[in-house]
């Protein structure tokens, strides 16, 4: 590779890998403060905007238009799995949208870099890897997000749902005892401490516990979750007892756990029936058939030499 290459490889990885990283941080930040969930709840930003990330938006708003989709059924499914994901910043579509944008002209600029001294139908082939790999790799980080954090739901919702039914059957009213149990499994769960006390907030702030109960189930994705909302749902709407309810309920979970237990336990023996013959057969093969197939080449090298010599 020549210099002028080297060099420009450098540039466009150093271009892209820069706007990239600060539109990753911009939508991936950590350290959201109250007045920032605030303004972006609101839709009313009053903190001041650094240049630099005034900039940084104004480039992303521009990479974003190229990716970003006029069905507005899908961007609310984009924001939906966003916020599945852990990511509701008003802003998020866009810094999606931008980043794989990003992704998609760095990528496919590398491809054409490594190959470009090669037959142009591998430089297409480049580009075009490259290009799919880098638009398709935040969808696949974003799955691969939903699924950690639904499973780091589901590892402390039994205990959740226990304590749920300890305290309604003790007296507490529902959304005190939504609290309670979100302040209880603050340290074991924190996602779904977080998600708990966001339904709590959503009602003291005056929005129905039925439309807080649905959006709990929105964020999470979580069928359980959305068991769980119907069934609050029903015996608020019909005037059942609600501890009843749950203990029901809960013990419906527990079935459901131990199913799915006992799936995930008889679906080990077909997977390590696929290993067994994909790589130890193949082992076992060859160190027991190797020793005999060098055994009759001996054989039948000596029986040659033998045959020569008469």
């Amino acid at each position: 590779m020549d210099r002028t290459a080297l060099i420009a490889m450098v540039a466009t990885v150093g271009a892209v890998g820069g706007l990239a990283g600060a539109v990753w941080y911009m939508f991936f930040r950590p350290d959201r403060t109250a007045a920032d969930r605030i303004a972006a709840f609101t839709g009313v930003d009053e903190a001041p905007r650094v240049p630099a990330a005034s900039t940084v938006s104004a480039v992303a708003r521009t990479a974003a238009r190229l990716s970003t989709s006029d069905d507005q059924d899908e961007l609310v499914a984009l924001r939906k799995r966003l916020g599945q994901a852990g990511f509701r910043n008003r802003d998020a579509v866009l810094y999606y949208n931008a980043l794989r944008t990003l992704l998609l002209v760095g990528l496919g600029g590398l491809g054409y870099l490594f190959l470009r001294n090669a037959q142009l139908t591998y430089v297409l082939f480049g580009v075009l890897i490259g290009s799919t790999f880098g638009y398709y790799l935040p969808h696949l980080y974003i799955t691969n997000v939903i699924t950690k954090r639904q499973a780091d739901l589901l590892r402390g919702f039994p205990d959740a749902l226990d304590l749920l039914v300890s305290c309604v059957e003790a007296g507490l009213g529902l959304d005190i005892a939504f609290r309670r149990v979100a302040d209880e499994m603050a340290v074991s769960a924190p996602d779904l401490s977080r998600e708990l006390q966001m339904v709590t907030s959503e009602v003291a702030a005056g929005v129905p516990r039925a439309e807080a109960l649905r959006h709990l189930a929105d964020r999470t994705g979580l069928e359980e979750l959305l068991s769980l909302v119907n069934v609050l749902v029903q015996a608020e709407r019909f005037g059942t007892s609600v501890a009843r309810a749950l203990r029901v309920h809960s013990e419906h979970v527990r079935v459901r756990r131990m199913q799915k237990a006992e799936e995930k336990a008889a679906q080990v023996s077909p997977k390590l029936t696929i290993i067994m013959i994909v790589f130890i057969l193949p082992c076992l093969m060859v160190v027991l058939l190797a020793p005999a197939m060098l055994r009759v080449r001996s054989l039948f090298g000596a029986r040659n030499a033998n045959t020569s010599s008469q």
